[in-house]
């Protein structure tokens, strides 16, 4: 994977689409099954007022419950060498193999790090803390919760599969996130989705448009709601000649 892989014009479409449409797109490709490629409830934004989050996964592991011989920070900067080889925005996605989470993953020095260094978010399968610092930042972040104290917190490895959400998640992978949860976007149609989102939009507005209208009748619903599944019906079959 690298930085040319996806243009920078389809990420900004990418991140100016909520993640539920852009689920909603990638069904229409029928790639995978449409109860796989997203995070399951147990990841949740940490500040759901951010805009969408899209990235390159940046993977490691992370371990707090006991002693180890690295800590957090001498890893962090392994991380942030490692940037220069990932494509960009990275997103920082953590497994955390502590069962139960035993103290947080990130807070606000490593987030801010994480920032200044190019970083588009974080994601942790673990907690985080210094929520109110990093989202000031602001950061987006996403995890299973808070705690407020680090712990004998480290990192393990880095650049490996990691499961996340009851995903796992490969370094390069396709993430989009915002405050209803993740999803993973196949590479290979990433711009195809980029590019069907407006469509996608403007066939839901055809029922949101009518239900802010005045008159309001079952007839009438179901005449928007045919017209609606007619233009997604459309670009459906545009997505499949692609």
């Amino acid at each position: 994977m690298t930085n040319a892989a996806l243009s920078s014009e389809t990420l900004n479409l990418l991140a100016a689409h909520d993640t539920p449409t852009v689920c909603n797109v990638i069904e229409l490709f029928n790639v995978r099954p449409r109860n796989e490629g997203f995070m399951d409830a147990r990841i949740r934004a940490c500040f759901p007022s951010l805009p969408p989050m899209v990235g390159f996964a940046s993977t490691a592991t992370f371990r707090s419950a006991a002693p180890a011989a690295t800590d957090a920070y001498s890893s962090l900067e392994e991380q942030i060498a490692e940037f220069a080889a990932l494509a960009h925005p990275p997103v920082m996605v953590f497994e955390d193999l502590d069962t139960p989470t035993a103290a947080a993953t990130f807070g606000e020095i490593m987030c801010t790090t994480y920032k200044r260094f190019g970083a588009a978010g974080l994601i942790t399968s673990g907690a985080g803390r210094d929520l109110e610092q990093v989202g000031a930042l602001p950061f987006p972040a996403f995890t299973n919760g808070a705690i407020c104290a680090h712990g004998y917190c480290h990192i393990p490895t880095t650049q490996v599969p990691v499961t996340v959400g009851g995903v796992t998640i490969h370094p390069g992978d396709l993430l989009h996130g915002d405050c209803n949860g993740v999803t993973t976007i196949p590479l290979d149609i990433a711009a195809d989705v980029a590019h069907a989102c407006d469509a996608f939009m403007e066939a839901e507005t055809v029922i949101t448009d009518y239900l802010a209208g005045d008159t309001l009748t079952p007839e009438s619903l179901c005449e928007a709601t045919a017209e609606c599944r007619r233009m997604i019906d459309i670009l459906r079959e545009q997505v499949a000649r692609n």
